[in-house]
């Protein structure tokens, strides 16, 4: 059973339906004994990390994360739920995120107006680690479906399993042992965004 965190942002019903797609049992749940339960957890989210955060902490549901990830069991974040992972972000000014791994969430800036914030649309993955997991079978530079304007800087480069490129090349996912993160969102990604996620359903504890 993968669990999927019900904090209140996220097309959660978009992700259930992919991983059923690709066979899997997913439950959308904010009861801390069904997550800890489940063989494997996935926190989405879409929107701002202050609201998501704040959510979080009123659920109770941190230190849910926190022993899920402990546990060694494998966890994903998509997106906002990627983000939330790590310490801090500068959306509306300094917000502390989960922590669990190092590094901030910085805004895309640039110069000119060539490019245009939100990244939203199609763009590629150029691996880093050719052995994570969830990219099993799959082809590098392959395009995903993105919708951000801020991105992860992770503190260890060690840790980054892909690349993308968007006026400068930010880590669009990342491994670390039972920890997953990706930037793109696989329920929308079509062919590519069902194997990844079926590659993460059989991942084994």
């Amino acid at each position: 059973m993968i669990a999927i965190i019900d904090y209140g942002m996220g097309n959660l019903r978009s992700v259930q339906k992919a991983f059923e797609k690709v066979g899997a049992r997913a439950l959308i749940s904010q009861k801390k004994d069904e997550i800890l339960k489940a063989g494997k957890v996935v926190l989405p989210g879409v929107g701002a990390i202050r609201p998501a955060i704040d959510k979080l902490r009123d659920l109770g549901l941190v230190s849910c994360i926190e022993e899920s990830i402990a546990s060694g069991k494998p966890f994903l974040g998509i997106c906002l739920g990627y983000q939330l992972l790590f310490e801090r972000s500068d959306e509306g000014g300094e917000v502390q995120g989960l922590g669990i791994l190092e590094g901030s969430v910085d805004k895309f800036k640039f110069a000119s107006n060539s490019l245009k914030v939100p990244q939203m649309g199609w763009n590629q993955l150029d691996f880093r680690l050719t052995d994570c997991p969830i990219f099993k079978g799959v082809d590098n530079k392959v395009n995903t479906y993105f919708c951000h304007s801020y991105y992860v800087n992770p503190r260890h480069k060690d840790i980054v399993a892909t690349t993308t490129n968007y006026g400068i090349d930010f880590a669009s996912s990342i491994w670390k042992g039972n920890i997953f993160g990706v930037q793109f969102h696989p329920e929308k990604s079509q062919d590519v965004g069902l194997k990844i996620l079926k590659n993460f359903t059989e991942i084994q504890s």
